[in-house]
């Protein structure tokens, strides 16, 4: 944690100099101890630090400065810190205004020049303002700010890549916060598109790629290395078992994700039915845990990298990666998981990240607050985040297309539901559009027994109506089943009746390895998997397995590994 400021404003360099070298002399353990020449130059040292977000804890001006007063200036210092304590120094001639300013600016004490010995004319002082100060103190948030509205896609888009990879934020609204608006001006970005990050160092971007703001906020973007032993593509539970038990168990590991660890499970706001947690934990505990244990083993994590292709030469499986690089691993491991089925009605594209959200309850929860919110799905994941915003929205209704929730979803969240006084659920139902143009307004629902359409009053709409496997990359390279899910071990000898088209390897798949020898797949992605945390982290853990049984194997050719541009 960063010291708090102790500004000093005067415009004689000697009595400036004498005054910070007081100043550093008894307070430097404690404080960092800042300086300026004049008025206007202390007031963009003022601009800076509120941009890198610091804390000044008092401000120590001489009166008698041109162009601006002690006084003026300290009537400005309040507009950014109002809390920070204010000492004027004045000659004799100076006392009225100084008397004055008691009133009109608050000011906490005046001090005469000279004020040696410090010990007893300065320090006393000082010391008493600063300890009423730390007194009062609640320490700022020491991290990424966001500017930007509600109704932001873009916004949401940025609030919720942050919330997923762990970076904790700010958020401040352009229309109701006036902090907003003081940091975008600051920041010289009045005229610029929002949102406006803003970084702990107080180098602001309007409007940043996910890659550029990766980058900003300290994520792992590129390998270290051109060649690993084992490489996986996919953090949810799946990647992430794979990651800690090939990293513990000697392979150097790299991870590639595309968004943010944790997949889907990520966003749960409540897992409770995962063995060995009673109270269950949040998807983002969880991934959080699993991240650190990776890294504990010494397994790299890059994101938001997406593999783009992948060819196999020589034994070794070559990613193309989105940051332009390569990467070759002797094993592959896809744990690429599935993503959100869109909503195909009128006004889904438009209202995508304004009121429309694929998951996401999570990071849109509180932005809910007194409102009626509407949750599309009839799963675990619907039901989990129902419940989440139940804690926040004035209503929640659960909109599923079948008659029943018994079918698709655990009987401890249906029970859980019907308990909850503000989650309805509306059976039979199905949004028929979104209306709204800036934000969403309402929706209109579709009741499949009489055909009718209602429109009713919304400010968000949560979609889980099931999800895709993540294979386009993949099409041509192994074999995948008509909806895109990759087979693998039986499977694939069933379907054929004999060994993979290509397989080169004497011995028969492994149970989890694809259609080609040491590429294999764990978790939702695979063909028939079950859907379930627990399950695919089992899977992850014994794709490892098979991994060393493939890297015992007979080499595939003795050449040396292909160069990662290569």
């Amino acid at each position: 944690m960063e010291k708090p400021v102790i500004l000093a404003v005067d415009d004689e360099p000697s009595v400036l100099a004498a005054v910070t070298r007081d100043l550093r002399r008894h307070y430097a353990a404690s404080y960092d101890i800042e300086r300026a020449a004049s008025g206007a130059e202390a007031l963009e040292v003022l601009g800076e630090l509120k941009l890198a977000n610091r804390v000044i804890a008092l401000f120590i001006a001489d009166q008698r400065m041109p162009q601006m007063s002690g006084v003026e200036f300290l009537a400005r210092a309040m507009e950014l810190y109002p809390d920070a304590r204010r000492v004027l120094l004045t000659a004799y001639a100076d006392t009225d205004a100084a008397i004055r300013a008691i009133n009109e600016v608050k000011l906490d004490h005046y001090l005469m020049k000279p004020w040696h010995p410090p010990e007893e004319q300065l320090y006393p002082v000082l010391d008493d303002l600063l300890d009423d100060w730390r007194a009062n103190y609640q320490p700022v948030f020491e991290g990424v700010r966001v500017v930007g509205h509600r109704w932001l896609a873009d916004g949401h888009r940025v609030r919720d890549f942050l919330a997923r990879n762990l970076v904790p934020y700010r958020w401040l609204d352009i229309e109701t916060d006036a902090e907003a608006t003081t940091l975008r001006e600051l920041a010289g970005a009045a005229a610029e598109p929002l949102p406006l990050v803003i970084l702990a160092d107080g180098t602001a971007l309007s409007r940043p790629t996910i890659a550029a703001l990766a980058e900003k906020v300290g994520l792992h973007t590129h390998a270290v290395a051109e060649t690993y032993d084992l490489v996986v593509v996919g953090t949810g539970p799946a990647g992430l078992a794979a990651a800690v038990y090939g990293a513990s168990e000697g392979l150097r590991t790299l991870l590639i994700e595309r968004e943010a660890p944790g997949g889907q499970a990520g966003t749960s706001s409540r897992i409770e039915n995962y063995l060995g947690f009673p109270v269950g934990l949040s998807g983002a505990d969880l991934t959080r845990r699993g991240v650190q244990q990776a890294r504990r083993f010494g397994a790299e994590i890059l994101t938001p990298v997406e593999a783009l292709s992948l060819e196999t030469r020589d034994g070794y499986h070559i990613l193309t990666l989105s940051n332009g690089s390569k990467v070759a691993a002797q094993a592959l491991i896809v744990a690429t998981g599935v993503s959100y089925r869109l909503l195909d009605v009128p006004g889904a594209e438009r209202l995508s990240g304004a009121g429309l959200y694929y998951g996401a309850a999570m990071t849109e929860a509180m932005g809910t607050a007194g409102q009626d919110v509407f949750v599309v799905g009839a799963g675990n994941s619907a039901g989990q985040a129902a419940l989440h915003l139940a804690r926040y929205a004035r209503s929640v209704t659960l909109l599923v297309r079948g008659k029943s929730l018994a079918d698709s979803m655990s009987q401890y969240l249906i029970e859980r539901i019907e308990e909850a006084e503000n989650v309805a659920v509306q059976t039979g139902a199905s949004i028929h559009a979104l209306v709204g143009e800036a934000s969403l307004e309402a929706v209109a629902v579709l009741d499949s027994a009489s055909g009718a359409v209602t429109e009713v009053p919304a400010r968000a709409v949560f979609v889980f109506i099931g999800a895709s496997p993540r294979t386009d990359w993949l099409k041509d390279k192994l074999q995948l089943d008509a909806q895109g899910f990759i087979l693998s071990g039986a499977d694939l000898v069933r379907e054929a009746g004999r060994k993979p088209e290509g397989w080169l390897a004497e011995r028969e798949p492994f149970w989890l390895e694809t259609s080609v020898p040491g590429i294999f797949v764990a978790g939702d992605v695979r063909r028939q998997s079950t859907k379930r945390i627990a399950s695919a982290v089992g899977e992850g853990a014994m794709a490892v397995t098979f991994v060393h049984q493939h890297l015992r194997g007979p080499a595939p050719a003795q050449r040396p590994p292909p160069a990662a541009g290569g």
